[in-house]
């Protein structure tokens, strides 16, 4: 049931980050947005529990799958952008 809860969270953590973080860079899909939630609430979860604010079977909470994916949204918009070229 953890995985499922997460994966959850990270579906509505990703589809609020967009909205957090519009820009050119970032996925402009659907899809591809509720994945990288669920990146970012599988993310927050793994540093969550490294870190000691979470126990072994516990997953991050709304607002730490949140930040996981707006983490994620910039990560990916780092090297979207930096993956296109401008031709003249």
């Amino acid at each position: 049931m953890g995985i499922l809860w997460t994966i959850i969270i990270g579906f509505l953590a990703g589809v609020i980050a967009k909205f957090i973080m519009p820009g050119d860079n970032e996925p402009s899909g659907f899809i591809l947005t509720t994945i990288l939630g669920i990146i970012g609430a599988f993310v927050a979860t793994f540093i969550g529990q490294a870190v000691g604010w979470y126990g072994p079977n516990q997953g991050a909470g709304f607002i730490g799958a949140i930040v996981g994916a707006v983490v994620v949204l910039a990560i990916y918009g780092f090297f979207a952008g930096r993956s296109r070229t401008t031709t003249l």
